[in-house]
Parts: structure tokens; C-alpha cells; sequence
């Protein structure tokens, strides 16, 4: 059937549209942008026809939610950032059928998700942001994922994943990526000192930690990993509390998986955040069987199961 055959964590950090603009900050992200170009080149390598991606910007306090309108245009402004991003133009075709199949899969795996396809809803810059880089020519079509989730479990978040890459490979006749859309540590720099880490990590505790992880996923050390995302989605400011890395990971095989990461666009500092563009590249997981239960843990919110 259906082909999963890209899967990447990116940037889509706000100032990569200043660097597009004329004044002070032209050109400086020029290197997360080609990050993003490059990617959308293997994606039309690969033949793929849609790009899922889990915004960490869409933020949702009930169940999990596919945003699959057939088509978004219009303008986008940043409610967080309006200095940053304002007035953009965005245009893309979407995917209500693959949309749907996703959710109908998801509920069927035992995690609720609702697709919206006769909405008026546009996506969030976690979305946007990328699709503007890979997608000038809306060659692909876009479906957004919520994925700053606030009441939600790490394990239903790689459920999710899982479960979407089996409704691709199992009954959609078509190829696919899955992008994680959002940061690595996530703490801004505080009111006033926004200029001064424009290019930094807030803290050097966070940028240690970051760079831990990053080694780790180039080694393929996922049982470490998984293990530690609780805690390293808590203390290490993970943004949307990292549901979209749970997603990615349970589309890759959770921590069996057994691939290494392709870092794209090396780490860097962002307004105090840790940000990259790396891709993993999509292994066989036959015969791996998913939680039927969600893990305890004191913090509801962060536990996540062992296995896939």
C-alpha cells in the first residue's frame, strides 16, 4: 500500500521569515532555510505526496486533532511573535482523505483524534513556517497535526505516530513524510533580553543537555532516549512538552528503532532556544506490538510507554 519514507525534526523558528526581509536581520537564518530546502528535496526525491506535520504551535486541551481542509491561503500574523511574523502569505493544498484515514486509524488504535475537514481553521507557523521553504511551488499537500498538547499522556502522543504510520502503509495508496515540527529545550530569553541571545541558548545547562540528546540520537542510543523524554521534555523546556518528538519516534518504532539521525542543519541558539533540522531515516518495524495501557507516573502528562 501506502509508503512512510521520510521522517525529520525541524526548526520553524519565526526569525527564518525576518531573514527573508529587509534590516538588521536579512540573511541570517539563511542556513535553517536551506536546511528546510534540502529536505523538500528529498521528499520530491522520495516521490512523496504529503507532508504531516505536528505543530507544536497548535495547541489543544481536549483529544488529538488533524487540521485536513483541501486547500489553506490567506495571511498569517503571529499572535506570539507579531513582530516577528506579520502579514505572510501562505497558500497550500491539503489532504481531507489522508486526513480522515489518519484519525479513523487513530481511534481505532485506542487514541481519540478528530479530523476537520470542512473548517475554516488555518494552520499555525509550525506548519506554515516550513511549508513556505518546502512547499513554495505547493507541490505537496499539508496536513496539520495539534501537537502542543496539555492533558495529554507522552505514550497516546507516540500511540498517535504509530498509528498513523500504519493507516499510510496499510490502506493509503501514496507516499508520505512526518515532520516534528519544534525545538529541542524551549526557554525564551526573558522580557528585555531577547537581542542579546537572539543567537544563544538561555542557559548553558540547556545547551549541555541539547547537545547530549543530539549526540545520542546520531548514535542511535533510542532506549536512552525514550526513557529519559519525560523528564527531558520537563526540565529541558521541551516545546509543546515534545509531543511532536513522541509522535515522531512512535512512527519510527519508539525505542527499538534503530536508526541514526542525519543532522541537516546543524544545532543553534534562537531567542534562548535550541533548534536543528534532522532527518531519520524510516526503518522496518514488522511484528512490533504497541501499549495497551498508559504507563504510570506522578506527572500524567509526561508518562510514556516503553515500548512500540
Amino acid at each position: 500500500m501506502g509508503k512512510l519514507v521520510l521522517v525529520a525534526k525541524i526548526t520553524h523558528v519565526p526569525s527564518m521569515y525576518l531573514s527573508e526581509l529587509d534590516g538588521p536581520r536579512k540573511g541570517t537564518r539563511q542556513d535553517a532555510i536551506d536546511g528546510h530546502k534540502e529536505i523538500s528535496r528529498r521528499c520530491r526525491e522520495l516521490g512523496v505526496d504529503t507532508i504531516v506535520v505536528f505543530d507544536t504551535h497548535w495547541l489543544v486541551n481536549a483529544n488529538y486533532h488533524i487540521n485536513c481542509a483541501p486547500h489553506f491561503k490567506g495571511h498569517y500574523t503571529s499572535n506570539e511573535l507579531p513582530h516577528f511574523i506579520a502579514n505572510m502569505p501562505f497558500e497550500c493544498p491539503g489532504n481531507p482523505e489522508l486526513g480522515q484515514l489518519l484519525a479513523k486509524v487513530c481511534v481505532e488504535h485506542g487514541v481519540e483524534t478528530l479530523a476537520h475537514h470542512a473548517t475554516t481553521l488555518d494552520p499555525e507557523y509550525g506548519t506554515l513556517v516550513p511549508m513556505r521553504y518546502m512547499n513554495a511551488d505547493q507541490h505537496f499537500k499539508a496536513i496539520s497535526v495539534s501537537a502542543m498538547c496539555t492533558v495529554h499522556y507522552l505514550d497516546d502522543s507516540a500511540r498517535l505516530g504509530w498509528a498513523m504510520r500504519q493507516a499510510i502503509e496499510k490502506h493509503y495508496d501514496g507516499t508520505v513524510a512526518f515532520l516534528a515540527s519544534g525545538s529541542l529545550s524551549h526557554r525564551f530569553a526573558q522580557n528585555g533580553l531577547a537581542p542579546e541571545f537572539a543567537f544563544k541558548v538561555w542557559n548553558p545547562f540547556l545547551e549541555q543537555l541539547d547537545s547530549r540528546v543530539v549526540e545520542m540520537w546520531k548514535a542511535g542510543q533510542w532506549k536512552d532516549f525514550c526513557g529519559m523524554l519525560p523528564e527531558y521534555a520537563s526540565k529541558g523546556h521541551g516545546e509543546g512538552f515534545m509531543h511532536d518528538t513522541a509522535m515522531m519516534l512512535g512512527a519510527l518504532g519508539w525505542s527499538e528503532y534503530d536508526g541514526k539521525a542525519d543532522v541537516v542543519t546543524p544545532y543553534f541558539g534562537a531567542s534562548g532556544t535550541g533548534q536543528i533540522n534532522a532527518v531519520f531515516p524510516v526503518t522496518p518495524v514488522t511484528g512490533r506490538d504497541i501499549p495497551t495501557a498508559k504507563a504510570s507516573a506522578a506527572d500524567g502528562y509526561t508518562s510514556v510507554a516503553t515500548r512500540l
